[in-house]
């Protein structure tokens, strides 16, 4: 699988990385066994959890299958702290539950240090200097490797990245990676953030690149009984990109995948993957066998007409 630097950093990661949200939840820890071993097998390096996935189920399985299915030399292990649904607010940046939260990651990942380690979401009360002291001595302790956002808009992502470049003589953890949704579905990256980040000299990690299941055209003739949208905690997630617009750029992409000889899958994931200032997509298979045919997908590369073709269709506003 193809290596990417990530921006400008020393990081370099693989160019479709494996999501681990559904780990613990709807994927047991026995098929997350297969999937991480077929991903590495593959040459997949980007394996990207939360602490607030299923609860601290996907680290604690993740540091399980490190230390005994695949080598951590092997991974690179991205996570996200910031949320804390448990709290009396919703969000928390502050050096006490940032520095608190890692402590608790590492334990539940089984390792002594995350290679990416992301501000999952911006806390408006807390003082951005405060938020990235909490990363400074995250890597000087040799905790963290690299450091990276998750939703952010472009305003707060280039305040915060501009406030690591500002101070003259002094290192400060710089800033590398962003995460957003972006897909076929979803451009409004293009709009802001992408262009900000390629500013700074960062890369973008995409999450949700198949329009959150929507552009593998499993949708077209109805709900599948064993598909997200047919699931009571997961319907809310797809039922926004099941409208016209959708369903008009899906066509899109399915008459692209019959010229092609491809899949559906395959055009979606390769529009993303080749964007510009994209260093990695993050997909998040339930299973091996859909793990399988996103792997199989490493080699296609669409043509110029084609990805402008998809460029047209999928223009304008997403809901």
């Amino acid at each position: 699988m193809e290596q990417r630097q990530v921006g400008g950093s020393g990081l370099w990661v693989s160019r479709t990385a494996l999501g681990t949200m559904t780990w613990g939840k709807d994927t047991p820890e026995e098929e997350a066994a297969d999937q991480l071993t077929a991903f590495v097998d593959a040459g997949g390096t980007l394996v990207d959890t939360a602490d607030i996935y299923g609860g601290g189920q996907s680290e604690r399985i993740l540091g399980r299958l490190v230390s005994g299915v695949v080598r951590r030399d092997d991974v690179i292990i991205a996570t996200k702290s910031g949320h804390t649904p448990e709290g009396f607010r919703p969000c928390d940046l502050s050096r006490r539950h940032l520095l608190a939260a890692l402590e608790a990651s590492l334990r539940r990942l089984g390792t002594d240090h995350v290679d990416l380690w992301q501000l999952h979401v911006r806390d408006p009360d807390t003082p951005v200097e405060e938020t990235l002291s909490a990363l400074d001595t995250a890597l000087t302790s040799g905790k963290v490797r690299y450091a990276g956002t998750g939703d952010f808009t472009a305003w707060q992502f280039t305040k915060y990245a501009a406030w690591q470049r500002a101070a003259s003589g002094l290192y400060r953890t710089p800033i590398v990676s962003a995460g957003c949704e972006y897909s076929l579905l979803n451009r409004g990256a293009e709009r802001d953030l992408l262009p900000a980040v390629i500013d700074h000299g960062a890369g973008l990690i995409a999450w949700s690149p198949l329009g959150r299941g929507v552009l593998t055209a499993q949708y077209r003739n109805g709900v599948p009984s064993d598909s997200r949208a047919a699931r009571s905690h997961m319907a809310s997630y797809v039922e926004p990109y099941l409208g016209e617009r959708s369903r008009r750029i899906v066509e899109s992409v399915c008459t692209a995948a019959e010229g092609l000889g491809v899949s559906p899958l395959a055009v979606a994931l390769s529009w993303v993957r080749d964007r510009e200032g994209v260093a990695a997509a993050t997909v998040g298979p339930r299973t091996t066998a859909q793990l399988e045919e996103i792997l199989a997908t490493e080699g296609v590369e669409l043509p110029r007409e084609i990805r402008e073709a998809l460029d047209d269709a999928s223009s304008g506003p997403p809901r």
